[in-house]
């Protein structure tokens, strides 16, 4: 099995820790990264990709967890030894390019190359290859305030490169460029990874990159939610031990539906899911009851699911106090819950029974619930999306992706939290609906 390249194993980065304005820029983040794949980290603004990024690169100390890079412990390392690893293991790209601008092109190129007691003329030698190959070499007396933006980026791709590292991170690369510049350095940076053969890291929160990848690790509030593989360049070892693994010879209905409930595995099937699904349900409707009167309530709702319960019989003794056996609630949550539960219950049965029709009412169903303003154009797509789902040929973040989109990606074009509800609600009806037979 190949060796690791980069394993962050627990990272957690705290700033201003145990005060009141403390912050968690990551919270026990875990990843591994092989020799010659080229991953992107994707996230919105603040979710602590570029953090991650700073922590592979050892610019970020972590408070908790650990950065192994090529087998050294980054946090074990002496002064001596992190200067080492920055001149040979790590080359890096950055949004605002950091040129020096009192020296010319070249010189920026050959800066990392003056602290390895090289000469001169293999200095430059060597920054002049790569201005060459990066068609920029005209420019190499000039001045990074003479440049275009593109240029510059070329000129800190080159810098980044000038000592032959195996690993480069590049932090949000194209978010000062025009899209033309931007799609040359996109360009630059496959070839890197596919004919140098560099280990590639990108972060951007731009999802036309994500076609790059081999691999893109998505993260939300300081954690990695998920990821997708769009190559797999990993050992067979490795990518069996994928952030979300299935196995090969189940449905392609509860694959998905895995991937979504992490802590549903393929044992919980037919009768076994019943309790799950009741605690979905639950979490799903309420929020504000004592353990108690949820936890005697969930009793109920599993008798419920599993019809050993009808409506009436299921109102009645939520209404009923503990000591008869029931959860302590008054009458008109009880009403209303079971309500409510039956309503979600039967539109999901409905997918199973009839997907044709369902898609009309499912679609209602959630329009109506999250009073979303939608016209023609919308409407369509929202409807295709949502029988793209119910037909399992997307998982929740597909659909979240195309109704958070804006209509000119060709997305519904909803604000990202009404999609992450109406996503939510949708994943609980593709849970209810599921059946082992």
């Amino acid at each position: 099995m190949a060796e690791l390249c980069i394993k962050v194993d627990q990272l957690r980065v705290i700033y201003n820790q145990g005060k009141s304005n403390e912050v968690r820029s990551l919270d026990g983040v875990s990843v591994e990264i092989y020799p010659q794949e080229y991953v992107i980290i994707y996230g919105p603004s603040g979710c602590g990709k570029s953090t991650l990024l700073y922590g592979i690169s050892g610019l970020q100390a972590p408070t908790y967890g650990e950065v192994i890079v090529d087998g050294k412990n980054l946090a074990k390392m002496t002064k001596k030894d992190k200067v080492a690893f920055h001149q040979s293991s790590i080359g890096m790209v950055f949004q605002a390019f950091y040129l020096i601008e009192t020296l010319t092109v070249i010189d920026n190129v050959c800066l990392p190359k003056v602290f390895r007691g090289e000469s001169l003329a293999e200095r430059r030698e060597a920054a002049m290859k790569l201005l060459q190959r990066f068609s920029i070499d005209e420019h190499a007396d000039r001045f990074p305030s003479q440049l275009s933006g593109g240029q510059k980026q070329r000129v800190s791709i080159a810098r980044a490169l000038v000592n032959n590292p195996t690993i480069i991170l590049a932090d949000e690369p194209t978010g000062a460029l025009d899209s033309e510049s931007a799609q040359n350095v996109l360009d630059i940076f496959k070839e890197i990874n596919d004919v140098d053969k560099k280990t590639f890291i990108m972060v951007t929160h731009n999802p036309e990159h994500l076609i790059y990848a081999d691999r893109v690790v998505y993260m939300k509030d300081g954690k990695i939610i998920r990821e997708d593989v769009n190559r797999d360049k990993r050992p067979a070892e490795a990518a069996k031990k994928d952030f979300v693994t299935t196995p090969e010879n189940i449905s392609n209905e509860l694959r998905l539906l895995m991937r979504t409930f992490k802590n549903l595995s393929l044992q919980q099937v037919g009768v076994l899911l019943i309790p799950f699904k009741a605690k979905q349900l639950m979490t799903h409707i309420l929020s504000e009851l004592t353990e108690e009167q949820s936890s005697a309530a969930e009793a109920l709702l599993k008798e419920f699911l599993f019809k050993n319960l009808d409506e009436t019989g299921f109102k009645t003794r939520l209404d009923l106090d503990a000591e008869k056996g029931g959860a302590g609630w008054n009458k008109l949550r009880a009403i209303s819950f079971v309500d409510r539960a039956q309503e979600i219950v039967s539109i999901a049965s409905q997918i199973s029974k009839n997907p044709e029709q369902a898609l009309i009412t499912v679609s209602d169903y959630l329009i109506g619930s999250y009073h979303l303003k939608l016209d023609d154009e919308e409407l369509l797509r929202f409807r295709a999306f949502i029988k793209m789902r119910i037909e399992n040929k997307m998982d929740r973040f597909g659909l979240q992706q195309r109704l958070d989109f804006s209509k000119k990606l060709g997305g519904v074009g909803l604000y990202r939290g009404t999609a992450e509800k109406v996503v939510r609600e949708m994943e609980l009806l593709m849970l209810l609906n599921y059946s082992a037979q």
